[in-house]
C-alpha cells in the first residue's frame, strides 16, 4: 500500500481525533490531581496580605514544615477583595522570600565610584539623617518675600508609597511636614 505523506498526516489526525472523542485510552485526571496536591499536601498554610499596593489582596503562603521556607504562593479564594486572583506583582510574592538575588543589607556607592559596597544599617541610617538635615538646612526658608513666617524647604521632595495604609500615610505626612517639606506627592498619582 502506497501512502503519501499527506494521506499519512490525514490518517494520523483522524485516528488521534477518534481516540480523543471515543474515550479510548486512559484518563490523566487522577494523575493531575495527585501532582497538584503533592507540592502543598504536607505544607503549612498561612493567609497573608499582599504588600505591593494598598488594595490589600489576600494570599495563601504554603511553607515547608521542616525548613520553614515558602514553597508556593497563591491568591486566597475566600478573601473579600480579590477572591483568589492576583495581579502580576502579587503573583510574584514568592520571590520576596525565596529570591537569592534579593538584597538584604544596605549598599552604598560613593560619588564617582563604579562599585557598590555593603555597609551597616547603623551607618546607612546615620548617613541618611545627616544628608537630610544638611539639605534641609541649606534650603530652609524662615520667611517669604512678604515677611510672613513660612518655615519650609523647597530643596527636598517626597514621593510616598502605595503600600502604606492610611495610618502610615498620616504619620509619614506629619514627619514630612515637620521637616518643612512642601513638595509631597504620592506615587500612585504619578
Amino acid at each position: 500500500m502506497n501512502v503519501t505523506r499527506r494521506e499519512f498526516i490525514q490518517i494520523t489526525g483522524a485516528t488521534a481525533a477518534g481516540l480523543a472523542v471515543s474515550g479510548i485510552g486512559f484518563g490523566l485526571s487522577p494523575v493531575k490531581s495527585h501532582a497538584q496536591m503533592l507540592k502543598t499536601k504536607y505544607a503549612k498554610q498561612t493567609t497573608t496580605i499582599c504588600c505591593y499596593c494598598a488594595v490589600g489582596c489576600g494570599a495563601i503562603v504554603h511553607t515547608n514544615k521542616e525548613t520553614g521556607r515558602a514553597i508556593n504562593v497563591e491568591g486566597d479564594p475566600d478573601h473579600v477583595i480579590n477572591r483568589g486572583s492576583l495581579c502580576a506583582k502579587g503573583a510574584s510574592l514568592f520571590q520576596l522570600a525565596e529570591n537569592k538575588n534579593r538584597l538584604t543589607e544596605p549598599m552604598y556607592r560613593a560619588p564617582y565610584s563604579d562599585k557598590w559596597q555593603k555597609v551597616s544599617w547603623d551607618w546607612a541610617i546615620e548617613e541618611i539623617a545627616k544628608r537630610v538635615k544638611k539639605t534641609r538646612d541649606a534650603g530652609f526658608t524662615l520667611k517669604n518675600d512678604k515677611g510672613q513666617m513660612v518655615n519650609r524647604t523647597t530643596a527636598m521632595a517626597s514621593c510616598g508609597s502605595a503600600a502604606m495604609d492610611n495610618e502610615e500615610c498620616w504619620i509619614y505626612q506629619a514627619l514630612m511636614r515637620a521637616l518643612g517639606l512642601v513638595y509631597i506627592e504620592h506615587q500612585a498619582r504619578i
